[in-house]
């Protein structure tokens, strides 16, 4: 059972594996390529071999297709580094369908095309082939052969990866012919070189090599735990060819301890693989374990179903250790059956085999052959010495000849150096002033920066400021101007309701028909009720002029340092019982959530508790506009909030009102756009409110709103910046929902 190390190893190598930086996106691109640039040259030659190796796992036939193209083009144009590659390519290829005879001549081809420029690098990788070709059909001392010639074209060439496979599989042939410290130590040293070149795969190898080790000297703790190694490796790079290989070692390891349910366990799931990935080179060793397994729990039928399958597929694919193991279970279990006859006839197909893999002949040449590979080590090292002992005799006499030139060479550079020691002393300190002055001028054009940023934002606010006292005198102007033929207008409608009163007493006195007195008393209703709207629309007038002559009027506050959360709550109280004044019935649920430790900001406390009272006044306005529409089912909701961030302090009002229409949700910052019935509101107040926060106290006034369900206004003061002295005063007559 031991040769069975070799079939489990290559399992992991010969299976197609995932192909490391090459993705379906790369495999079009190189397509892509080829159709857009068809010139036939040696830039064709290596995309038809790069689009090989991307597709070489999920179509193989493809592959083999594109590497003779490949071949073909650049036989035309005696591109002897392009036909190595593609002869190489294919060789693999057909390694890995089993048919060694083409492998080993496209191997041998692409070996000698290799020498011609003497490039040690490929000359490598062929052996490396060549090693395993001869290891898969049980040729140990050709595989060694092998690997002992590529080792040092690798050590040459500086291929690190070529090397440490070779060595993979040196431990593993060594394992095979019974020199287990030979074996592990050269493993050992392949998994750190794997590891230092960061190759997952060659790692898989080492680890897979050690454990089938470790197996054949029956040290199952640790064949088990360089196994399950392995095995979470495999699934972890997706490698289901490893996968197959580490289930079907666990299970001949348990199958060794007599575990018969783990070692069924595991040799199902080989099955199970194999059978996914109709991987029908390495089905034989999957049935082979499985027959083991059964053997162990004396289920003979099984064994020998399994057993011969597996010899009659391995005995077309050429597998000498394959037939062996196939041999030795059919012997087992004819023998447990006491079918004598046929037992003998297998073991002695069994001996045969055994005699072939590991008999006195192969154990003697694989001896020669690593007495040989030591032998010219150590020639090649002898040597190295010899030549280096002459060249350092030469190099003592040169120095010795230099020495006298030296000593008079020494005063003149000591003079040198003290005078480049004093230049670089220099500059130094030439340097060090020239950085000082740099520091310098750089703090004082960022302070000069910063003065013209301060003076820009500065004059943009006096202007602002100035346009809007203009305003504001324009506007107090015109308001003073309407205001008169205004109170004309109301006073005289309230003499003509009068006078209309008069009338109608008067010609109750007098004795008219009914006719003439029904026409007569519809035509003072009407002329009375005329001049109750003239009445209305005048009042209404005359709170509009009065809103304009607050909205010009300037500011007197000065900036205090004020605690927002107590001016907070104060406005809410002072407009809550404001409210509920006028409204008798209107009642709702008030949330405060303030933030600790809040820091005081130089505000106007007067105009900020105008811009927080109309706030408040239409957060109650809307709930109360909402409660007559539901019913005592909705319950108003007032949440008022404070906190703090990196920038700026912020104060949030939220309602669960009726919201504000989407239509209209740009415009309510606009003066005298309002919603509301007619006589309700002037619409000044949001836009009075957002000028004392934006211009007034170089803040933001926003508003976020889902209608049918809530509307949340947000102040932001910043931390650093004291508001302006000429905020413009606001009118407690607004409204939220309805502006």
């Amino acid at each position: 059972m031991k040769h069975v190390v070799v079939l489990l190893l290559l399992s992991v190598i010969l299976l197609p594996q995932p192909a490391l930086g090459q993705t379906p996106a790369a495999a079009d691109s190189l397509r892509q390529l080829l159709r857009q640039q068809p010139r036939a040259d040696t830039v064709r030659v290596q995309r038809l071999l790069a689009l090989a190796h991307a597709v070489r796992i999920a179509d193989m036939p493809q592959a083999m297709q594109l590497n003779r193209q490949a071949l073909t083009l650049a036989r035309k144009l005696a591109n002897t580094d392009g036909q190595a590659e593609a002869l190489l390519a294919l060789s693999i290829l057909y390694r890995r369908q089993t048919n060694y005879d083409l492998a080993r001549r496209y191997a041998q081809q692409a070996q000698s095309l290799f020498a011609r420029p003497n490039d040690p690098e490929g000359l490598g990788r062929t052996w490396l082939q060549m090693s395993w070709i001869d290891l898969l059909q049980g040729n140990y001392p050709g595989a060694l052969s092998s690997a002992l010639k590529g080792l040092p074209l690798t050590e040459k060439s500086g291929d690190l990866l070529t090397r440490t496979r070779l060595q993979i599989n040196m431990g593993n042939i060594y394992s095979q012919l019974g020199d287990y410290t030979e074996a592990l130590s050269t493993l050992r040293a392949a998994l750190k070189n794997a590891r230092r070149l960061n190759d997952e795969q060659t790692v898989l190898m080492a680890l897979n090599g050690l454990g089938t080790t470790y197996q054949t000297l029956k040290n199952w703790p640790q064949a088990i735990a360089y196994h399950q190694r392995s095995l979470s490796l495999s699934k972890k790079l997706g490698n289901v060819g490893g996968e197959i290989s580490d289930e079907i070692n666990l299970a001949e390891v348990y199958g060794r301890q007599g575990n018969t349910t783990q070692a069924l366990a595991h040799g199902l799931r080989a099955r199970q693989l194999v059978r996914a990935t109709q991987d029908t080179y390495n089905l034989p060793s999957v049935e082979l374990m499985l027959a083991r397994a059964y053997l162990l729990a004396n289920q003979t039928d099984s064994v020998l179903a399994l057993a011969h399958h597996a010899l009659e597929l391995s005995q077309k694919s050429g597998s000498n250790v394959n037939i062996f193991m196939a041999s030795e279970l059919l012997a087992d279990a004819y023998g447990q059956r006491r079918d004598f006859e046929q037992a003998y006839r297998y073991r002695n197909l069994q001996i045969a085999y055994d005699d072939s893999l590991s008999g006195e002949d192969i154990q003697r040449r694989t001896s020669a052959l690593r007495y040989g590979y030591e032998l010219d080590r150590k020639k090649a090292q002898i040597d190295l010495l010899s030549k280096d002992r002459q060249l350092q005799k030469q190099k003592a006499e040169r120095q010795r000849q230099k020495f006298v030139g030296l000593l008079a060479g020494i005063a003149g550079l000591l003079l040198l150096a003290g005078l480049l020691l004093r230049n670089v002393f220099l500059k130094q300190r030439a340097n060090r002033q020239l950085k000082e002055k740099n520091l310098a001028i750089a703090a004082h054009r960022d302070d000069l920066d910063q003065a013209l940023t301060e003076l820009r934002a500065t004059q943009a606010q006096l202007v602002q400021h100035e346009k809007l006292a203009s305003l504001g005198q324009l506007t107090a102007g015109v308001a003073h101007e309407i205001q008169n033929p205004l109170n004309f207008i109301t006073n005289f409608s309230d003499l003509g309701v009068e006078l209309t009163t008069e009338l109608q007493e008067e010609l109750a006195k007098e004795k008219l028909s009914e006719r003439g007195r029904a026409t007569i008393e519809e035509l003072l209703h009407d002329l009375s009720h005329n001049q109750l709207s003239i009445h209305q629309h005048g009042r209404r007038a005359d709170r509009i002029v009065k809103s304009m002559l607050e909205h010009s009027r300037a500011s007197s506050g000065q900036p205090q340092s004020t605690d927002l959360n107590v001016l907070a709550e104060e406005c809410l109280r002072l407009a809550h019982y404001s409210y509920q004044a006028a409204n008798k019935d209107f009642k709702a649920t008030l949330t405060t959530e303030f933030a600790p430790q809040l820091p005081s900001l130089q505000v106007v406390p007067q105009d900020l508790s105008r811009v927080l009272i109309n706030l408040l006044t239409n957060a109650f306005y809307a709930v109360a506009e909402k409660r007559r529409q539901l019913g005592e089912a909705y319950q108003p909701e007032i949440t008022i909030r404070t906190q703090e961030t990196e920038k700026d302090v912020r104060i949030v009002i939220r309602d669960n009102g009726n919201g504000i229409p989407a239509e209209v949700r740009q415009r309510i910052f606009e003066p005298f756009f309002t919603t509301k019935p007619t006589g309700e509101g002037t619409g000044l107040g949001l836009s009075l409110s957002y000028d004392i926060i934006t211009k007034g106290h170089r803040g933001t006034l926003s508003v976020e709103t889902k209608e049918g369900e809530y509307t949340e206004f947000t102040i932001c003061l910043p931390l650093a910046v004291a508001p302006q002295r000429a905020a413009r005063t606001a009118t407690p007559e607004m409204t939220k929902a309805g502006v």
